[in-house]
């Protein structure tokens, strides 16, 4: 059975691409464009496995989404980082962008395979 991922960010490309590369690694996603359309998304009938935040997002934007989505969503969050960006301590795992597609998928199934209750960062990741 397919996992369902969630995928918000505030850049509309890379939201796009991003989900090309998941539902070629075999996921089913959700793309949210925004803290509204993740609000909906998260709200509907959908039961996620994974939350996936977007490094166009704002950190404090972030936070808050987080913090609204946890009220209706207990999935895991992995939150791509930009350079130099300090991880937000509410996110279950993190990678940074500049690491690339692989990496990315990497940490995705090591989010999807962890204990979620655990807020570690995914091994072997910068």
């Amino acid at each position: 059975m397919k996992k369902h991922i969630l995928s918000i960010s505030y850049d509309k490309p890379l939201l796009v691409t991003r989900q090309l590369l998941l539902e070629r690694a075999g996921y089913a996603v959700i793309s949210a464009f925004g803290f509204a359309e993740a609000m909906e998304a998260c709200s509907a009938d959908h039961d996620y496995d994974l939350i996936l935040m977007g490094h166009s997002m704002p950190q404090k934007d972030k936070v808050i989404l987080l913090l609204a989505l946890r009220a209706v969503c207990s999935a895991p969050l992995l939150s791509i980082l930009r350079h130099g960006q300090a991880p937000i301590p509410q996110a279950s795992f993190y990678v940074n962008a500049q690491d690339g597609p692989a990496v990315l998928l990497e940490a995705v199934k090591a989010a999807l395979e962890a204990d979620s209750r655990q807020p570690v960062r995914a091994a072997g990741f910068r």
